[in-house]
């Protein structure tokens, strides 16, 4: 299947790589049993390449999955061979059934619909409120450093929580009357008001979704709240790195390779390895060295820093294959 925003294009091939048909279909529901019963019509389906499992192809790959088809992960084409030939969804489609047929296409597409898809969808609502909250924040006190003298004595000395509650009680004597001009001081002191009420609505939503963050890890996690360094978000982070499909990760060195600790070779071609590689999940990598630098903290030893990160991978590895299995 190519699949776009509106619609998606299906091609139907035999195991001989004979195109039977190629049909558009919308991209709701409707459109997705439509277009299984065509291609139930035009013969068995047992495997499906879809392009854009993550994307525009996600819900297509979640209603196939639960029909019983068998759907793989398909790479977009490659865009010099696109220029050359130009854009055309229906051979698009074509090429995505003969990536599955050929065995190109061995990646199975995430399911998205268990406890790892609701962390996804927390982790992303949390990480735009802190960063809205920061960007507040940030502006709040660049607001005070060219407000007036007055203004600033009053509020100097304060620490963020009571700077905050300060400014949010502007809105009492802060109002104008009708018909008079306004002053800068006002302006401010209404500025200063209405980005205290924005961090504290932002501090509220951040709260809300770390304890339904820290529920969901409880609840389907408990085993790596035990270990020591790894916290609610930090299960969670993990978590979301495995996906909801922990097979698609074979062993410890693919896990590894993941989060940006496996070992790379110099490029001189000497058996000599980095300790740094700069690949990988970088949100994992950063997990994996907070619970090293914790570890550290509690039971200081004498390994080499990158020798624990790749001994905590493989803990975790193993941890949440033992979880999702």
């Amino acid at each position: 299947m190519d699949t776009h925003r509106d619609t998606h294009v299906a091609a139907v091939l035999s195991p001989l790589g004979a195109v039977f048909g190629t049909e558009e279909f919308p991209a709701i529901a409707a459109g997705y049993r439509g277009l299984l019963a065509w291609a139930g019509d035009l013969g068995t389906v047992r495997r499906a390449g879809v392009e854009g499992t993550g994307s525009f192809g996600a819900a297509l790959s979640r209603y196939l999955l639960t029909q019983g088809v068998e759907v793989f992960e398909v790479n977009r084409p490659d865009r010099t061979d696109r220029r050359l030939r130009g854009k055309s969804d229906p051979f698009d489609a074509q090429n995505a059934a003969r990536a599955v047929l050929s065995g190109r296409a061995r990646a199975r597409a995430k399911s998205g619909d268990g406890p790892v898809q609701i962390a996804r969808m927390y982790k992303l609502t949390k990480g735009s409120a802190v960063k809205a909250r920061t960007q507040a924040i940030n502006q709040l006190k660049a607001v005070l450093i060219t407000a007036h003298p007055d203004l600033r004595e009053e509020l100097a000395g304060l620490n963020n929580p009571d700077l905050f509650r300060a400014c949010a009680r502007f809105a009492e004597g802060s109002k104008d009357d009708e018909g008079e001009e306004e002053t800068v001081l006002q302006a401010t002191r209404t500025t200063l008001r209405l980005l205290a009420h924005r961090i504290e609505q932002l501090t509220e939503q951040i709260q809300d979704v770390e304890h339904r963050l820290t529920r969901l890890a409880e609840r389907h996690a408990p085993q790596l709240l035990a270990v020591v360094g790894i916290g609610p978000d930090t299960a969670v982070t993990l978590l979301i790195t495995m996906g909801d499909n922990p097979e698609r990760l074979a062993s410890e060195a693919s896990f590894a390779a993941l989060c940006g600790v496996s070992p790379v070779e110099r490029s001189s071609g000497a058996r000599q390895y980095r300790r740094l590689n700069r690949g990988g999940d970088r949100q994992a990598n950063a997990t994996l060295h907070r619970i090293v630098q914790t570890r550290l903290r509690c039971d200081p030893r004498t390994q080499e820093y990158w020798c624990l990160k790749r001994y905590a991978a493989r803990e975790v590895f193993h941890l949440v294959r033992a979880i999702q299995s």
